[in-house]
Formats: structure tokens, C-alpha cells, sequence
């Protein structure tokens, strides 16, 4: 945190004359920020609101920060699969960091997508993210060419990444929109790098996620369970918070629920985690961003329509999201 907080008080003449220097130098100090810096506890990867036109709302942005700022998560991830970052130019996706950043407490971590096709964009695009705020920056798989994307071309790209990174990289594995998932043996080998803190895993497979904590306890590395469907099995076997979807949504019942893992009390979380399910589904591999971004219009928070090709929801759809949550007690 120190390393970051110094390289947002350099003025943009100054980082740029000294850039050089401080890639000579970074790489150290990123790793002892890395390890100093703790993951634990719940983030939403936020929503990107969108005007009539397609533009990107900040201020109704704005206005969702202030509720989430009343909720004790432990940060924000900004620009995940739930931002629509596919959809938004490089300028769009640094600009909504800067936005979140000065809403922000100080106190809440800032996770920014920083994740491209190729390497060269990652690096550009994971400076653009530190200078624009980011306290970490997640890093997903490219998976255009994905039958070329095995452990060795995906280690030396996230190597790369986390070489020249102002701040720490977190891993990020999403088989269900990327159709690749990061292999267990490169996230072993990956979590030696000193600036590579953790791993976002939003597979969902329990066993996998409890081999890669056991896998790696000898280093400094943390695991997100990438989806509150699993939150709970993921405590379970070692993981430290979660980045959910539903937090977007039921952001204090996702807080309770760490919180119940966290100090043992399995029986309550159990009935906790079980309501959670079905909402959790349907916002996320059932009916995706469309149906997270109506629930939120129904949870008092401004979700909108998504940025075209995505299409909202028709109406037998918007009948089963609602069911999934009033059946759940949550409507």
C-alpha cells in the first residue's frame, strides 16, 4: 500500500521522467507490498450504468458507490466480467477506475481489470490502472486463441505482467466466459512470483480450489472464490473472501456470511449460503450481467440496460429472476 500511495502523490511530469527508474526498482518493492497487503473479504465486481445512448452513467455510478460505501466489504473490483470491460474503449475503462478511486475510502481496496489479449496491452493498460488508482490490479486469462493458451505461453504472459507492475497482480480464471481455465501447475508456479498475490477462481470446482491452497501455503497466496454459489465450500478449504456477483445485489448478506465462515458458526452459514444459491444462479451462469443489472434496479441500486450486443431480459426471464429471489425470502 505504501508503494502505491507514493506513486499517486508523483506528479504525471515526474512518473513519466522517472518511469524507467522505477521499473529498475518496482519489482521489490511491489513484492514487499504484496506481501503487507491482505485480500480478505468480499468484493462486487461493480456494474458499469449506462445512459439511453450507451454511455458510460457516472453519475449514477457515483450513486451506487455511496450505497456500497454503507456496506463492509472489504474493497471493489472494477472493470470484472460484471463491469462489461469487453465492451468499454481502454479510455472508458480508465476512466471509470479514476471515477471509482475518488469516491473510494481510503481504508477500501481498489482491484481494477487490467486484463488484454496480449501481453504488451496488459503491461500498458496495468500501469494506465496503478497511475489511474488501483491498489491491485486482476489480470484474466487470454483465451482468444485459446488452443495455444497452455501453461508455458500463459506463465511467461503473466509473468511479464507481474514483472513490470507497479502494484500487485491477482490471477483471475473465469472458465465460463473465457472457455480456459488457468492449469493448477501454472498457478503453483505463478504464485512464487513476489508481485503476484493471489487468485480469483470463479470455476467453482471445491477440490481444485482447496489443491491450490494446499499447493501453495508455503507462499504468500490468496484465493477469491470467484462466485457467492460457492462461498462457503471455499472458506471451507482455505480461501480468504470472495469476489460475487451477488454482492452487486445482497451485499450485507454476502458481508454475513464471511463473517459467520470466518468465526465458525457452520450451522448458521449453512442455511445463510443455501438462500444464496438460487439468486446467485440466476445473476450470474443462468441469465447473467442483464438479470444482476435488473435485480439491482429492484434492490434500490441502479443497474440499467447493458451495452449492446447484450440484450436485456425478456419478460419469461424477468418472471424466473424474480421468482429465484422471492422464493429465497430476498423479495
Amino acid at each position: 500500500m505504501l508503494l502505491v500511495r507514493l506513486w499517486r502523490s508523483l506528479s504525471p511530469v515526474y512518473r513519466g521522467v522517472h518511469l524507467s527508474a522505477w521499473k529498475r526498482t518496482q519489482s521489490h518493492a511491489a513484492a514487499a507490498s504484496a506481501v503487507r497487503l491482505d485480500l480478505s473479504g468480499i468484493y462486487p465486481p461493480i456494474a458499469t450504468p449506462f445512459t439511453a445512448k450507451e454511455d458510460v452513467d457516472y453519475q449514477k455510478l457515483e450513486g451506487n458507490l455511496q450505497k456500497y460505501a454503507k456496506i463492509p466489504f472489504k474493497g471493489l473490483v472494477v472493470q470484472g466480467s460484471n463491469g462489461e470491460y469487453p465492451y468499454l474503449t481502454e479510455e472508458e475503462r480508465v476512466e471509470v477506475v479514476k471515477t471509482v478511486r475518488r469516491s473510494l475510502p481510503t481504508d477500501k481496496l481498489l482491484v481494477a481489470g487490467s486484463g488484454c489479449e496480449s501481453t504488451r496491452a496488459t503491461v500498458q493498460l496495468t500501469e494506465k490502472m496503478a497511475a489511474a488508482g488501483a491498489d491491485v490490479v486482476l489480470v484474466v486469462t487470454p483465451c482468444f486463441y485459446k488452443g495455444k493458451m497452455d501453461g508455458r505461453a500463459l506463465i511467461q504472459h503473466f509473468t511479464k505482467v507481474a514483472d513490470s507492475s507497479p502494484v500487485p497482480v491477482v490471477l483471475y480464471s473465469v472458465p465460463a466466459n473465457t472457455g480456459l481455465e488457468l492449469p493448477l501447475d501454472a498457478v503453483v508456479q505463478l504464485s512464487q512470483h513476489p508481485n503476484i498475490l493471489g487468485l480469483k477462481d470463479s470455476g467453482g470446482d471445491i477440490s481444485r480450489i482447496g489443491l491450490i491452497v494446499h499447493k501453495t501455503k508455503t507462499q504468500d497466496f490468496q484465493v477469491l472464490a470467484g462466485s457467492a454459489g460457492f462461498l462457503m465450500a471455499a472458506y471451507c478449504v482455505g480461501a480468504v473472501g470472495g469476489v460475487c456477483a451477488l454482492a452487486n445485489v445482497l451485499g450485507q448478506e454476502l458481508c454475513e456470511l464471511e463473517r459467520l465462515c470466518v468465526s465458525g458458526r457452520w450451522d448458521e452459514a449453512r442455511v445463510l449460503q443455501q438462500r444464496l444459491i438460487e439468486p446467485n444462479a440466476a445473476v450470474t451462469r443462468k441469465l447473467g450481467v442483464p438479470a444482476l443489472k435488473q435485480a439491482m434496479e429492484w434492490f434500490g441500486f441502479h443497474g440499467g440496460a447493458c451495452r449492446s450486443p447484450l440484450q436485456p431480459l425478456t419478460e419469461v426471464e424477468a418472471q424466473q429472476l424474480r421468482r429465484d429471489f422471492s422464493s429465497n425470502g430476498w423479495l
